[in-house]
């Protein structure tokens, strides 16, 4: 009976090396399982190894002899008592911060579901340029007006180059818009332009918002024809034609 005992071993050792082997079990598994599935099933098993356990065995020679053994009770040599409790707070430390990154997540940012070029109001849809006139001259005068309008106004965001590469550029966030890219100016409307230069960004329709742009209302500070104007420079100096509603 005696050989049989120590034939067996310890239980309590063979009960959690099960557990150990199990949990690797589940997370080998693909496509893996949720985090909750896994506590459900290691809850599971820990229940079926404590039923076992006092089912078959004494709890204390399953279970407490081996931990108090292990902590060096009664032995000599071997690990150092001290590392032993060590290792055993270690555990539930390790635990602990692998359960603590995994729900630490850093707080990311909501994507941004604005639309950065929103439909115009209907009184500004299906506008045409005033300024682009048939007359050479006068449409000269007016491409040069809109320069001064614009190296007044807004060379100071949007660049002497019209690369959107001002001297205040690098503080806003969007940055100004660069009129070089043939991704603006050939794909708006002049109308759009015309509606976006007067409201600004903080006049943007309710799918636009919220929007951070500093544009301001130049509706409040230029007429409407200095507005058209230094529209007609933009697409002079660029040599980009806005797009027409034809």
């Amino acid at each position: 009976m005696e050989k049989m005992k120590k034939k067996e071993g310890q239980p309590g050792v063979r009960v959690g090396l099960f557990m150990l082997v199990f949990y690797i079990f589940l997370k080998l598994i693909r496509p893996p399982f949720p985090f909750s599935v896994m506590v459900i099933y290691m809850s599971l098993a820990t229940i079926a190894a404590v039923v076992y356990l006092t089912l078959f065995y004494d709890i204390k020679d399953a279970v407490i002899t081996p931990i108090y053994t292990f902590l060096g009770g009664g032995v000599e040599g071997g690990m150092a008592k001290g590392g032993r409790y060590a290792l055993l707070l270690a555990m539930p430390l390790v635990i602990w911060f692998g359960s603590y990154q995994k729900y630490n997540k850093k707080m990311e940012p909501p994507l941004d579901p604005r639309v950065i070029h929103p439909a115009p109001p209907v009184e500004f849809t299906g506008l045409y340029s005033p300024m682009r006139v048939e007359d050479k001259e006068t449409f000269k005068k007016n491409i040069a007006d809109g320069k001064e309008v614009y190296y007044r106004n807004c060379i100071f965001c949007h660049g002497d180059l019209l690369d959107g590469d001002g001297i205040f550029a690098h503080g806003f966030n969007p940055r100004p818009a660069n009129f070089q890219d043939p991704g603006v100016l050939p794909m708006l409307q002049e109308s759009f332009l015309f509606w976006r230069v007067s409201t600004g960004g903080i006049s943007l329709p309710q799918e636009s918002t919220p929007w951070n742009s500093a544009m301001p209302k130049w509706e409040d500070m230029l007429t409407d024809e200095e507005r058209w104007k230094v529209i007609l420079f933009l697409s002079d100096y660029t040599g980009f034609v806005p797009r027409t509603w034809e």
